[in-house]
């Protein structure tokens, strides 16, 4: 039971990592991150503090102790996020050097399903955990 906690702290403290400090670029205007989404992607300059709000809150909410559905609902979009990066990022031919901002996205969206999949029965919505065998629904 150790290793699985280690192994969650770890994949959850790294998730955290990137999309909070990046969430905090974004919310912070730098600009290489202002560039990438408005000169490269094509999109507004206002979402870029959109997302960086909700990714700051994210990262913060799978950290924070308790509130399960707030997690389930953090995961659940730090998920779209990413592997929405992936694919915008891939429409335009995945800029950058080996398609970096592709893969990229796609490894942090590893690294956060498992940090959900290992996640203890405390940060567990209720309704979410699977029946035990020979158990009747």
């Amino acid at each position: 039971m150790k290793g699985k906690s280690i192994a969650y702290w770890t994949t959850t403290v790294l998730v955290a990592f990137f999309i909070g400090s990046g969430g905090a670029a974004q919310v912070a205007h730098v600009q290489a991150t202002v560039d990438g989404f408005v000169r490269i992607l094509g999109y507004p300059a206002y979402f870029v503090t959109i997302l960086g709000v909700w990714k700051v809150l994210g990262a913060i909410a799978i950290l924070v102790p308790r509130f399960p559905r707030l997690k389930e609902w953090a995961y659940a979009g730090i998920f779209f996020d990413l592997t929405g990066a992936a694919a915008s990022n891939a429409s335009i031919g995945g800029y950058g050097a080996y398609g970096f901002h592709v893969i990229a996205p796609l490894a942090i969206a590893g690294l956060m399903v498992a940090s959900w999949a290992l996640r203890p029965e405390s940060r567990v919505v209720a309704g979410f955990v699977p029946a035990k065998y020979g158990t009747p629904a």
